[in-house]
């Protein structure tokens, strides 16, 4: 709470009201965070102030509110309750405030004329719309009335009435014909603002009989005309001969003719009038003339300007028109009516008033419990508003009372708000011309952390550019934010980083470095919550050969080159411009992939051309010039570089300046657009160059600014389009004046090395900035806060000064002045070094440690006194080391860890830590100079964790239908294994799975056995240790049993997809998940595993593979050691083997194998040797002994096979029934075969585990 303090309630406001911007909540605009949050009722819909409708249609009165919990709605008319459940023609629309009151089916719209006010209201307060005024708009019928005939003599003046019927808007006014056609007005024919037509003298043309006056109301869409007014114009012709006709000859008698008068105001009378206007509003003043000539009009602002850009003249310049008026433009402002006989005026004094309009008004206060906070009500007006406040729509004297709440005019100050502080404040400001209304709530909240930035997202940045990495979060209180990198890093500080308070991260240069996972912790009183986001760092776009300037001949052909560099991730487009527009149109100029070729070159082809390179990240771009010159007379142009300017003079020597003057060389046919003037210092630089200035081509001459004890020497260069010239000679040189310095050494530090010094350091002036001979320095120090003269040491030109004796770590003031022969420089600042730090003297206490998680623990000490530290705080080390493995109890080497907590810190995490084990910590304090004494050592110990994989797991002695499994303890057991899991499946050819297999093993075994598998199958087996705490990480490995020995396939369940059938019977240590399939793709495409089987001249290649369906192979191969390219062979179909034919005997062969289609995949090479040729003996074979033997014996026993059955069937053909049983059996008990080809049941699975003797 602040104290009572005597200054003045506007000191005290502004002092509130900056502790409102510093501790007020800003809620993020995330409608999912909005619709948790509760919330006091807000009006986001309502009908206007004042609402005109349509007697003929239902009326709708809008109010909509928002709030968490919905609020409820209820009405006052005519301020008084509105029950609208008594009105049968009055509902209110479903979740809304919106009445419809039903006129369309009886009801009268007059008789619900009114004013109404809607309030929402939930829980935590109550919001209140504006008064809105209900009127039916009104479109009366035009009275009746008997109009005489107008008979005007021409040049005379004439106005015709409209006066149109008073209704609700005002109508429209404009005059017609009877055949609807507008009536032609100019500058002596208009309609004023009141709807009258005025006639500034009228013609004989103007004679007519259907002057109608229409008036269309808007709201009721109707039109009401007036009768037709007549006008007939006598012309003083035809007025003469009428009267003539009928005098006699004596008599002498004629009309006067027409005559010219002078201005005559028709609107506004008199000399004077007055005219109020409202703030904002268009302000609209007239003036309308009668004489002969027409008169013109003029309008001016006595005393001033009429405001510009926003003064308009209308209606042949007889309307003023000020859109968005404001005090300033109030006023008198002249008309002036002129023609040839003379002139008039009318001053108009304009007031322009205003009603109430903001200057703050009141916004929504979201604050946590126990804070402070004000509502701010400001409006102005003409005449000045009143202020009054509301709570939830009850004037706040009679609102309840809160005593965190205090009135202060139109300020509300809250102090140490609770929960039911919370509410919906009305301010209302008023004067005789308006009202204005705002609702402010005030929400007191108390919420944990929330981060709205999405979870994982990843960021995109070019190297060195900003990275900026969002948290957006709320919480009530307001949550710290701290950011780290990766999951388990420390957290981030620096100047390498820049922490906003919107809770983004911004790396200023980001760099590959910095690629990785960020995670953002938030956290209040009331919790913590964190989240991380990815960042990638892409190589930038290069433009690695730039398109050059060319000069081209009419017709001929050229082209720019832009090759590019890419970060490979990226894909980049190239975009080629003329002149920073797009390319013409034209088949002559071909876009090629990184060029750009114009043919037959033209005259309009001459220009700049641009090579855009843009990616979704970044852009870059280089340009050329394309000139395009006429085909060269005999001999050709030659465009070269200028040759050199010669005959340099100096003249005009002064101290700090000189005029230099030269002529130029030739310029070889392309313009001189520039010369560069350079400069030699031979006194202390000599034989080096430096740039001094630039100027037009058009110049020969420079003034050259120049600096004391200089010798200089100039030389001048030209440019043209095709380059730079050779330097000119040297001019004469000039030696300058000696002075005084300018200016005195930049990056003066103090900073001690040792405990008792302090290193005064500086950067040295340059030669030409010494401005004299006899460079030296002034060292002056003094020690800070303490009342003492400086101490001072002229020293020579160097860069350090060391002053001895002093105490140790104390501030001091530091500032260096140059001087030379001539005198010193200028006064210099100030700067604050330290003398020498000393290692801290104490070591932190209290030490403790909390175990937070097996591989976690948080550590908390006190501080040190900080003048105990004996130099700059920069943080605390905590060294911490592994004592032992509970489950292991052999030592090892010992092997200490340090983690580093910057600035004053007085906890930190230990992040991986080893499960159940014995850990020793201490903690000392670090400075400038080193590490203090390290506190007591503190031992604390990790629960169990989960183990590691097992060390291996290998599968031997594979047989028909068994595998031997092995496998190593886990390298890491993290407490004290209980138990080994095997898993296990089959795999078939299009790499499905089968039911998967599940074994507990005991966890002293170290072997396994299974049997009863199926032959020639691939198997994937799943291994892992578990402890108490749970399951570690698994390793899989795969096998396959051999094959069938006598090469005789058994029948098989799903034999199309390489399985066979396997039954089993389940055991206590044993279950089957569901046995179903399910596609499982290869992690990556591999061939392995090619084995070949070599005859004399072919070769049996085959493979396994894995990978995507329906991959086309091929088969490579050539001599081994040879240098000749790859023989190629495609392999028809998906086939897993291939035989090469025509080898030759005897030779060693390098074969692999690839699949069409995945770029550079391909098996490992494999060598095989084909078998040795074999002696020819061309010998017959059918006449060989044996093989006539052999076609003997054949025949007898396919005749004896012949006899036998023919004695079987002659008796009857009876045979067992035992066969015909099983050559008839019941479908129902064969064994089951899936039509998908899946698995069906299984086998006894039998195992055999052995123990480690």
């Amino acid at each position: 709470m602040m104290k009572k303090m005597s200054m003045s309630t506007s000191k005290t406001s502004l002092v509130l009201f900056l502790c409102q911007i510093i501790s007020a909540l800003d809620v993020p605009l995330d409608s999912k965070l909005l619709e948790e949050l509760s919330q006091p009722p807000t009006i986001t819909q309502q009908s206007p102030k004042d609402y005109i409708v349509d007697p003929r249609e239902n009326i709708v009165i809008q109010c909509e509110a928002k709030g968490k919990p919905p609020p409820s709605f209820s009405w006052t008319r005519n301020g008084t309750h509105f029950d609208i459940d008594k009105d049968a023609q009055v509902t209110m629309k479903p979740n809304s405030g919106t009445l419809v009151i039903n006129i369309m089916n009886g009801g009268k719209a007059e008789a619900y004329e009114g004013v109404y006010q809607c309030t929402a209201r939930n829980e935590r307060g109550a919001a209140v719309s504006n008064n809105i005024v209900i009127r039916p708009s009104r479109s009366p019928l035009w009275t009746k009335e008997k109009l005489e005939p107008n008979h005007v003599r021409e040049g005379d003046s004439l106005v015709l009435h409209c006066r149109p019927p008073v209704g609700l808007p005002p109508p429209i006014i404009f005059w017609m014909d009877n055949a609807f056609q507008r009536l032609p007005q100019s500058e002596r024919v208009s309609q004023g603002l009141n709807g009258d037509l005025y006639f500034s003298n009228v013609q004989p043309e103007d004679t007519r009989e259907d002057y109608i006056c229409y008036a269309r109301f808007n709201h009721t869409q109707t039109i009401q005309q007036k009768q037709p007014i007549s006008v007939k114009v006598f012309s003083m012709d035809s007025l003469n001969d009428t009267i003539a006709a009928n005098l006699s000859d004596t008599d002498i008698y004629g009309a006067k003719p027409v005559t010219e008068r002078q201005p005559v105001l028709l609107t506004p009378t008199g000399s004077t009038s007055t005219k109020v206007e409202l703030r904002g509003n268009v302000l609209l003043l007239e003036c309308i003339a009668a004489g002969l000539p027409t008169p013109v009009i003029r309008w001016i602002k006595e005393g001033g300007e009429l405001p510009a850009n926003r003064t308009f003249f209308e209606n042949f310049k007889k309307t003023l028109k000020i859109i968005d008026v404001s005090e300033a433009d109030s006023g008198n402002y002249k008309c002036i009516a002129r023609n040839a006989l003379g002139s008039v005026h009318h001053v108009i004094s304009v007031t322009v008033k205003a009603a109430p309009y903001w200057i703050t008004a009141p916004r929504n206060l979201v604050l946590s419990p126990g804070e402070d906070g004000t509502l701010i009500c400001r409006a102005n007006g003409s005449p000045k508003p009143s202020i009054s406040w509301l709570a939830n729509g009850v004037p706040i004297a009679i609102a309840p009372e809160d005593p965190s709440r205090k009135v202060d005019g139109d300020t509300i100050i809250f102090s140490h708000v609770q929960e039911r502080s919370s509410a919906v404040y009305q301010c209302n400001a008023s004067n005789e011309y308006g009202y204005l209304l705002a609702n402010a709530f005030v929400n007191v909240l108390a919420e944990p952390p929330r981060i709205l930035t999405p979870a994982n997202k990843l960021y995109q940045v070019i190297a060195d550019s900003p990275a900026l990495l969002d948290c957006a979060y709320f919480g009530s209180p307001k949550p710290e934010i701290e950011w780290f990198k990766g999951v388990k890093g420390s957290i981030l500080r620096g100047n390498e980083y820049v922490f906003h308070d919107n809770g983004t991260l911004e790396i200023p240069v980001a760099q590959k470095s910095n690629a990785g996972t960020y995670t953002c912790v938030a956290r209040n009183e009331l919790g913590k919550i964190q989240n991380e986001v990815q960042l990638e760092i892409k190589d930038p776009t290069m433009i690695i050969k730039q398109p050059e300037y060319k000069v081209i001949q009419r017709y001929g052909q050229v082209s720019f080159e832009c090759i590019i560099k890419h970060d490979s991730t990226l894909l980049p487009t190239v975009t080629w411009l003329k002149d920073n527009d797009e390319l013409p149109d034209d088949e002559r100029f071909l876009v090629g992939k990184d060029n750009l070729t114009i043919m037959n070159v033209t005259d309009k082809d001459d220009g700049t051309y641009t090579c855009i390179v843009n990616t979704t990240l970044d852009s870059v771009s280089a340009s050329a010039v394309l000139t395009v010159v006429a085909a060269p007379p005999t001999p050709a142009i030659i465009y070269a570089r200028p040759n050199p300017p010669f005959d340099l003079e100096l003249t005009g020597q002064l101290e700090r300046s000189i005029d230099l003057s030269w002529i130029p060389g030739d310029e070889n046919n392309s313009p001189i657009t520039s010369f560069v003037v350079e400069f030699e210092d031979a006194l202390h630089e000599p034989g080096v160059w430096r740039y001094q200035t630039e100027v037009p081509g058009t110049q020969t001459m420079a003034q050259l600014k120049l600096s004391p004890y200089v010798n200089y020497s100039f030389r001048v260069i030209a440019v043209n389009r095709i380059g730079r010239s050779q330097p000119s000679e040297p001019s004469e040189q000039y030696l300058t004046k000696s002075a005084s310095p300018d200016e005195n050494p930049a990056n003066v530090q103090g900073i001690g090395s040792e405990p008792d010094n302090l290193v005064i350091t500086w950067e040295p002036l340059k030669g030409f900035q010494s401005n004299g001979p006899g460079l030296q320095y002034k060292v002056s120090w003094r020690q800070k806060d303490v009342d003492d003269e400086w101490t001072s040491v002229i020293v020579a030109n160097v860069s350090k000064y060391i002053v001895s004796g002093t105490p140790t770590f104390v501030p001091y003031e530091v500032k260096v002045q140059a001087l030379n022969d001539l005198g010193y420089a200028p006064e210099p600042s100030e700067v604050i070094g330290h003398s020498g730090e000393d290692l801290p003297m104490v070591a932190p206490g209290n030490v403790q440690v909390h175990v937070i998680n097996s591989t976690l623990a948080k550590v908390h000490w006190d501080p040190v006194p900080l003048k105990s530290v004996r130099g700059h705080l920069q943080g605390y080390k905590v060294y911490y080391w592994k004592v032992q493995s509970l489950s292991r109890r052999s030592r090892r080497h010992i092997e200490k860890k340090i983690l580093t907590f910057r600035g004053n810190k007085t906890f930190g995490m230990l992040p991986g830590l080893e499960p159940y084990s014995s850990y020793k910590l201490n903690v000392r304090v670090v400075n400038g100079k080193g590490e203090g004494p390290a506190s007591p050592d503190k031992v604390f110990k990790t629960p169990e964790g989960v183990p590691s994989s097992p060390s291996f797991l290998k599968i031997t002695n594979p047989t028909l239908d068994s595998l031997t499994l092995e496998w190593g303890s886990p390298t890491h057991p993290n407490g004290v294994l209980t138990s080994y899991t095997l898993k296990f499946q089959p795999i078939n050819n299009t790499h499905e799975l089968g039911p998967l297999v599940e074994i507990r093993i005991p966890a002293n075994e170290s072997s396994l056995i299974l049997k009863n598998l199926n032959y020639s199958t691939r198997y994937k087996f799943y291994f892992n240790a578990q402890t108490s705490v749970g399951s570690g990480s698994q390793i899989t490995e795969e096998a396959v049993t051999i094959m069938d020995e006598a090469g005789i396939l058994r029948p098989a369940v799903g034999a199309g997809k390489g399985y066979s059938e396997i039954l089993f019977a389940t055991s206590p240590v044993m279950h089957t998940v569901r046995p179903t399939f399910y596609k499982v793709q290869p992690l990556y495409p591999r061939i392995r595993n090619v084995t070949t089987a070599a005859a004399e001249t072919y070769a049996n290649i085959s493979w396994e593979y894995e990978g995507p369906d329906h991959a086309n192979f091929y088969v490579e191969y050539g001599v081994a050691g040879s240098k000749e390219d790859w023989k190629k062979e495609i392999v028809n179909g998906s086939r897993s083997f291939f035989v090469l034919k025509g080898l030759t005997p005897g030779t060693a062969y390098k074969v692999r194998v690839g699949a069409e289609g995945l770029s550079g995949f391909r098996s490992s090479e494999d060598v095989f040797e084909t078998g040795p040729a074999m002696a020819s003996r061309q010998v017959d074979i059918a006449t060989q002994g044996w093989f006539i033997g052999l076609m003997c014996a054949v025949a007898l026993l396919i005749l004896i096979l012949l006899i036998v059955c023919f004695i079987r069937r002659n008796k009857g053909g009876k045979y067992p029934v035992k066969e015909k049983e099983d050559a008839h059996a019941d479908p129902e008990i064969q064994p089951m075969k899936e039509d998908d080809g899946t698995f069906g049941e299984y086998r006894l699975f039998s195992f055999v585990s052995s123990a480690p003797i």
